[in-house]
């Protein structure tokens, strides 16, 4: 399994440039959520000693079936209980936590526990979904409504998108209960780091409207396109893009 979109590529690249910037290659990383496993074997293969846990039994059987690098690992864990051991305080030089905060419920709980997991001279590198601009406004909330009313209406978008070769999964995690929960701006972003004790140190764009209806009929065809998408955002405002990419340091 690998990366075909440019948008995850970017995210990828954001990541390992980061660490690049601040880890030495013997670091220990954290790959909180971690889905299919396809960023902690992109570290992995840079060198990191990565350890990626997930909820999810069957995004870990999936990470576990692709992996053959005996410096990347996969439990089936849930951060908080790392904590049950006192050695694992303040181990790790990296976390990652890409597409994880808008699925929980109480993002703020992981957060605590991350900035126990973590070294003092750490970073966290997360990347959200912008819960206000055009994927989350025209894609995802229209679709979790009508996930709620189900009936006729639901049945004929699902079946025009099955048409359209829209697959509804995602290449980075198997999970079966993918909803956003949590609708982040750069104000409430800021602040849920802030108040965890985390400073937002770098913020960057993800994406513009490459995943948003019509335009992603043409763009997903498209590496091109999608490349233009991408470095668009770049030079747009943030609240007019689609996703954050983000350093936080203690």
């Amino acid at each position: 399994m690998r990366y075909t979109k440019v948008v995850v590529k970017k995210r990828l690249q954001f990541i390992l440039q980061n660490l690049k910037t601040s880890i030495p290659k013997t670091g220990k990383i954290l790959d909180i959520g971690c889905g299919n496993g396809i960023i902690s074997r992109a570290l992995g293969a840079a060198g990191y000693d990565v350890l990626g846990i997930d909820l999810s039994e069957k995004a870990i059987q999936t990470a576990q079936q692709h992996n053959n690098l005996p410096n990347v690992s996969f439990r089936k864990l849930a951060a908080e209980d790392l904590m049950a051991d006192s050695q694992t305080t303040h181990q790790y030089d990296a976390l990652i936590c890409s597409e994880v905060l808008e699925h929980l419920q109480q993002p703020e709980h992981l957060l605590q526990t991350a900035y126990q997991l973590l070294k003092t001279d750490g970073i966290l590198l997360a990347t959200v979904p912008n819960g206000y601009g055009p994927r989350e406004v025209l894609v995802t909330k229209p679709m979790q409504w009508l996930y709620t009313k189900g009936g006729r209406l639901l049945d004929a978008v699902m079946l025009s998108k099955k048409m359209l070769g829209y697959k509804g999964t995602t290449v980075q995690s198997a999970a079966e209960h993918l909803e956003h929960i949590q609708f982040f701006s750069t104000k409430s972003i800021e602040k849920l780091a802030s108040s965890n004790n985390f400073r937002l140190d770098k913020l960057q764009n993800a994406d513009f409207v490459g995943d948003v209806f019509p335009f992603s009929l043409l763009i997903r065809r498209s590496e091109s396109l999608q490349n233009l998408d991408c470095g668009l955002a770049n030079s747009l405002p943030h609240h007019l893009t689609s996703g954050f990419l983000m350093v936080w340091k203690k």
